[in-house]
């Protein structure tokens, strides 16, 4: 998958993902601040990986974890603070959600701060903390 938006290339190319400034952000982010690099690395490696790149500079990133079947659980989504402002988080969470893999799915995220962001792309509060998403067909038939 590629999308292009304003000057930048949304890619699920994960050759293209620079592990390095992903670790970096990680590591100052309120969620995997405490996560050993060596975890974050194997996450990536083992995950479904969403790149946002500005040129060639890696400024967003989105990970699914997922059995490709049943449930996918969305997480470490980040926009460089630099990019912030630009409507790329939005169109990275749509790119990643409008995936046809994912739909039928039931989906699980957390977050602190950005609910309204997420509830534009069919999750719905679960509690404070987390959001889930019931699987597309479910949501047509209102079940």
């Amino acid at each position: 998958m590629e999308v292009v938006y304003q000057d930048y290339l949304i890619s699920d190319d994960k050759s293209k993902i620079d592990v390095e400034a992903v670790v970096a952000f990680l590591s100052q982010s309120y969620w995997a601040n405490t996560r050993p690099p060596e975890r974050t690395i194997r996450a990536i490696e083992n995950s479904y990986c969403v790149g946002v790149f500005y040129g060639e500079q890696q400024v967003g990133f989105a990970r699914v974890v997922t059995d490709w079947a049943t449930f996918f659980y969305l997480c470490d989504v980040f926009v460089d603070e630099k990019h912030r402002g630009n409507g790329i988080g939005k169109k990275l969470v749509e790119a990643v959600m409008s995936e046809a893999v994912l739909e039928g799915l039931t989906g699980l995220l957390g977050t602190k701060d950005a609910h309204g962001l997420y509830e534009r792309y069919g999750f719905i509060r679960d509690s404070e903390r987390f959001m889930r998403r019931p699987p597309q067909w479910m949501a047509k038939s209102n079940l």
